[in-house]
């Protein structure tokens, strides 16, 4: 891995293809063929760029059981057991809605209630996401949405993932779809013969599907636009080099793009994860991608304090942050911006993937400045509520109408006076 020296200017930000209009073309092309000719838009690209000739895009629940009956059963124990650990995570976000009374009568309140569907997309491709289900579908349910669709891109028998299925089914979701890429958000959003059209889209994927889901905002919600997986490690000389290599490798190989960062203060471990991380990367299956993040997007930085390193950690407001250092978890008080910390040695990235409960649906490219995980709060709105008694509007109606006045909204104002000439006249 490349090194350097730590300074002041450290970013990992990168575009999520905002500039290729190649792309974004065609994925505008493909928004307005799925709206217009619905099913038969998703069956023609689904041969086209997965290579399978679909009958139908539902799964049914024959094919469901089929891939439960193939499943592992202790892989369907381990799923069963993280999607506890999920939903007991998630059940903690679960928000009442207040009132607040005055002595007039009058009461402002706050409902929180559950957005009505749901359409959780599921990456295909170079590999299955049985995880993501859990991740997606869990919180959507602790929230209370009435209404969950998967979907997901077949592979080249026609089918759904094992996993993927399996997941779906502990989960009790039964309408799951085999589309994939921009086709797929396009079917979420708009509807299509099939397809009834949902309220919110999430879930990570391709370019294309992040550069759909930015096309739909607005028609629909979404989750947020996830860029290639990031994790930056922080670390001293009470760290182990293999552990840290390891860690850098778990994520880089997700994508060609992804970022694994490592900040320490110690020139010894920084030699060493170098090394460690091309030992490691000669048996890893999926060398060629993690290679090439590795080698386009992986950086050893070296400062000279701890404090230098929580400083460069909270400019790049990683995806995941890896505290392997003494002290660890005093130091984690520190980090403002991450997606999720991973604090001491034995907290490695991949437990909250699969198995603590938290949601590894995370911000990338330093948007954890300002967002957050996937989480309950993402299924739910909150609406205001104003009852004001007639005690309350006697008071306060000149205030009112004074401050539209003082905008120039005369009609406003009269709106809150239109009630005085009848109270005068007793009607």
């Amino acid at each position: 891995m490349k090194q350097m020296q730590l300074t002041s200017d450290i970013s990992i930000r990168r575009t999520v293809a905002e500039d290729n209009a190649e792309q974004l073309a065609s994925v505008k092309e493909i928004i307005r063929n799925v709206r217009m000719n619905g099913d038969a838009a998703l069956l023609e690209y689904t041969e086209k760029w997965d290579g399978v000739k679909l009958e139908t895009i539902r799964v049914g629940p024959d094919e469901m059981k089929e891939a439960v009956d193939r499943f592992e059963p202790q892989l369907l124990q381990d799923l069963s057991e993280a999607a506890g650990n999920i939903r007991d995570y998630h059940e903690n976000q679960k928000q009442q809605g207040y009132k607040n009374i005055k002595d007039d009568g009058s009461y402002v309140a706050q409902r929180v209630t559950a957005i009505g569907s749901a359409g959780l997309y599921v990456p295909g491709g170079t590999a299955a996401y049985p995880s993501s289900v859990l991740m997606n579908v869990i919180p959507a349910q602790v929230a209370g949405v009435g209404r969950i669709v998967l979907i997901s891109p077949p592979g080249k028998d026609g089918k759904l993932s094992d996993g993927v299925l399996a997941a779906a089914h502990i989960l009790g979701i039964e309408e799951v779809y085999k589309a994939g890429g921009a086709q797929a958000i396009a079917a979420l959003a708009y509807g299509t013969e099939s397809i009834q059209a949902v309220d919110k889209i999430t879930g990570p994927g391709n370019v294309f599907v992040a550069l759909a889901k930015r096309e739909v905002f607005g028609d629909v919600a979404i989750d947020m636009i996830a860029g290639p997986s990031e994790i930056t490690v922080i670390a001293d000389d009470t760290a182990f080099a293999d552990e840290v290599a390891a860690d850098l490798l778990s994520q880089a190989e997700h994508d060609p793009m992804a970022t694994a960062v490592l900040l320490t203060t110690s020139q010894q471990l920084a030699d060493a994860v170098s090394l460690e991380v091309e030992r490691q990367l000669e048996t890893l299956p999926r060398q060629a991608i993690a290679g090439k993040a590795i080698r386009d997007y992986g950086m050893i930085y070296i400062g000279k304090t701890m404090d230098d390193l929580i400083d460069a950690a909270n400019e790049l407001a990683p995806e995941h942050l890896e505290i392997m250092a003494a002290d660890a978890e005093a130091l984690s008080e520190k980090i403002q911006n991450a997606g999720a910390i991973f604090i001491g040695r034995y907290s490695s990235e991949p437990i909250g993937d699969y198995f603590a409960g938290t949601n590894h649906v995370l911000p990338t490219n330093s948007t954890a400045r300002f967002s957050s995980a996937l989480s309950v709060y993402d299924f739910v709105k909150r609406t205001s509520v104003v009852y004001y008694s007639e005690q309350a509007w006697q008071q306060n109606e000149a205030k009112i109408a004074r401050l539209a006045r003082l905008e120039g909204l005369e009609g406003h104002a009269r709106a809150v006076e239109s009630r005085a000439w009848k109270k005068e006249n007793g009607r």
